[in-house]
């Protein structure tokens, strides 16, 4: 099984690297970090970033908050949809779209992929769908989803595996591929990690469950203050996210050597292109 790593979503916030940790002075740096996984039966994508209808009409579909907030480099080139076929696929070959959730920077590509099963914990859509509060009613852009994607929706009581002490639901049963939801709830209702066995490794891409490779870094060393709090403020369930935070700080010293954890907006986890 080959792994990419693909980088759907480069963001500029104002505020430098004192916010993001990464970027210059006055721009900092985020990514939209997904993975495009080989396996027997065809492709898989984790997360999706920006699509190609977020660049061509950015305000109806992304917000105009959004935009001058978060700052993305809308470049059509960045989609999922054309790094893929950058890397010689055919795009109609992803059979499955895995998503750690909804927000309008990890969904926008899936109108790209209209014929691929779409993967989320049912928490989560249910959520979406709603937009029971002001927050939900921004993080998630229903024109995103206006195409009608082939949901399949998976319970968080259904997570019967036991993944190095976490629960976890097997995605893609079957098809050769190992592939699973691992629920993480707190910065959304139904957010959720998904984990990809690599050879005799696990890759985990925790999604918005950390912000920077310092969160979960042994040693506490010092973590870009403005992320923690552009965590806390965006979260629906801050004792929840913070609790998971620590299992995955426990995972990443105990385990490491058995799992490899990464976060969608570090771009320090992207390979050097």
């Amino acid at each position: 099984m080959t792994v990419h790593h693909l980088d759907c979503g480069t963001m500029c916030p104002l505020g430098g690297r004192a916010l993001t940790g990464g970027g210059g002075r006055l721009l900092g740096l985020l990514s939209a970090h997904c993975l495009l996984v080989e396996g027997a039966d065809g492709l898989v994508l984790v997360d999706t970033g920006f699509g190609t209808d977020d660049v061509a009409r950015p305000r109806e579909r992304l917000g105009r908050r959004f935009l001058a907030t978060v700052r993305p480099r809308l470049d059509p080139a960045r989609t999922a949809l054309h790094r893929i076929r950058a890397l010689g696929h055919d795009p109609r070959d992803v059979r499955a779209v895995v998503l750690t959730h909804l927000d309008v920077d990890h969904a926008g590509g899936l109108g790209d992929f209209p014929h691929a099963e779409v993967h989320v914990l049912a928490d989560e859509l249910r959520a979406a769908r709603a937009g029971a509060t002001f927050n939900e009613r921004d993080r998630y852009r229903p024109a995103q989803w206006a195409h009608g994607p082939r949901w399949v929706e998976h319970r968080p009581d259904a997570a019967t595996e036991d993944w190095y002490g976490f629960r976890a639901i097997p995605v893609l049963p079957g098809a050769g591929t190992d592939v699973l939801l691992v629920p993480l709830a707190g910065h959304t209702r139904g957010h959720s990690g998904v984990a990809v066995r690599t050879g005799d490794r696990w890759l985990l891409h925790a999604g918005d469950a950390y912000f920077n490779h310092a969160d979960i870094a042994p040693g506490s060393p010092r973590r870009p203050a403005g992320l923690t709090a552009f965590q806390r403020l965006l979260a629906v369930d801050n004792p929840a996210r913070l609790h998971n935070l620590d299992r995955l700080r426990d995972l990443q010293r105990t385990r490491s050597e058995d799992v490899r954890i990464i976060c969608a907006h570090d771009p320090a986890y992207l390979p050097v292109q």
